[in-house]
């Protein structure tokens, strides 16, 4: 039964990285016709409907008498306004960089996750994570080549946005253990939503909507960004995060073909060997995790 609880969970992680990218195909054909700012705005308003349903589908809620208050607030609104800059970052490196580079420097996150864990969860962290990171960090600079002719400070938008997500996800860990989860995304979806409208109001406000096409791909975005949310809270509430951190990397070579096929980019040189060591030092840190669990 275990067993299949892993492999249902497996499933609908791979899941989620296929909505994550689709919603990042959307945003980088969206791109040329709107600013990022609106286009997080957007994601948002649409997102909150999976997140809804999500929530109300928690048993936990609903047991605890389907309260809307938080008692860490301050924290609540702080993890929205850091998601704000996560997406807007992210949104914006995709319409400057190539789909599959703007994807990968993403995955730093777990990178950024260890480092913080340190001095917000007071976690001790030996040679072999750090290691790990080192690694991770040496693989990002391969990628965004600083002092190269190639060089373009596009890189840093998703570097940046990988940090403010794994800030994101640190954060979580630092909340009340009786909270639903389902509650503190949707406290920091609903902020996220304010703070991109406030963006979008000092970056020249929102454009006209130009079709009917463009209406059903940013419901498609919204949905697609907010579905994923929905499946990754599944995910690892079925299994640990130790089995199925590992299945996080298909999302770099699914963005290289979808930025292949889609947009015909085929950044060979950006990516390798870069992104191979993004991925072996995610791999060393779920190692160690492992290892630490069974000691």
């Amino acid at each position: 039964m275990k067993n299949d609880r892993t492999t249902l969970a497996v499933i609908l992680l791979l899941c989620a990285l296929t909505l994550f990218d689709g919603m990042g195909l959307i945003i980088k054909h969206l791109s040329s016709r709107y600013g990022a700012a609106e286009l997080s705005a957007w994601r948002n308003v649409f997102g909150l409907i999976p997140s809804l349903i999500v929530l109300y589908a928690s048993k936990e809620w609903h047991a605890r008498g389907r309260v809307w208050k938080l008692r860490q607030w301050r924290m609540g609104l702080a993890r929205g306004v850091i998601l704000t800059f996560a997406q807007f970052s992210f949104y914006l490196s995709l319409g400057m960089l190539t789909f599959a580079t703007a994807s990968t420097i993403t995955y730093a996150n777990s990178l950024f996750a260890v480092a913080l864990a340190v001095p917000l969860l007071g976690e001790k962290v030996g040679w072999i994570r750090w290691s790990a990171v080192l690694i991770g960090f040496v693989g990002v600079i391969w990628i965004v080549r600083p002092g190269a002719d190639t060089f373009s400070a596009a890189a840093l938008l998703p570097l940046g946005a990988a940090a403010c997500y794994a800030l994101v996800g640190v954060t979580a860990r630092m909340m009340d253990d009786d909270v639903p989860t389902p509650l503190i995304n949707l406290y920091s979806s609903v902020v996220a939503l304010f703070g991109a409208i406030i963006l979008t109001l000092f970056t020249g406000g929102f454009s006209p909507v130009a079709n009917t096409t463009d209406v059903l791909f940013i419901i498609a975005m919204g949905g697609f960004g907010g579905s994923a949310v929905l499946l990754l809270i599944m995910a690892y509430r079925m299994a640990e995060q130790s089995n199925l951190a590992p299945f996080n990397y298909f999302g770099i070579p699914l963005a290289f073909l979808l930025g292949w096929v889609f947009f015909d980019e085929a950044p060979w040189d950006e990516l390798f060997p870069g992104a191979l060591l993004i991925v072996l030092s995610g791999m060393l840190i779920v190692w160690r995790e492992r290892r630490l669990k069974r000691a």
